[in-house]
């Protein structure tokens, strides 16, 4: 799960930043306001890629999905592009949680099988 999820989060970082581009040229908003938003999101990206494993992390990212929907409201664009990193997110969830536990089953499979060679 965790390889899934940490892609789905750096495609998500150049996101972010590209947005944090546009919002600057497009919005009202200044300049440090768009770049502290964007910057604490882009951070939370990267250190949500290594904090997969403990408890909570999927939350929180389900919480940073929200909040990329959510920046539709200042980048139309990133509505749309919100729901599908929300999708590739459930995916990445749903999907490495099925692999994680094919894995442990061959592994449990291997170790109780003797070696015949």
């Amino acid at each position: 799960m965790r390889t899934l999820c940490a892609s789905t989060l750096i495609g998500e970082f150049f996101v972010i930043g590209f947005a944090g581009l546009v919002a600057m040229k497009t919005s009202g908003l200044s300049t440090g306001t768009v770049w502290t938003v964007s910057g604490i999101a882009m951070v939370l990206c990267v250190l949500l890629c290594g904090m997969l494993s403990r408890p909570g992390a999927v939350q929180i990212g389900w919480a940073l999905q929200i909040g990329l929907v959510l920046s539709g409201f200042v980048v139309t664009t990133m509505f749309v592009l919100g729901v599908v990193f929300a999708a590739l997110w459930w995916a990445s969830v749903h999907f490495g949680r099925k692999v994680d536990e094919a894995k442990a089953r061959f592994a449990a499979a291997s170790a109780a099988s003797p070696d015949t060679a």
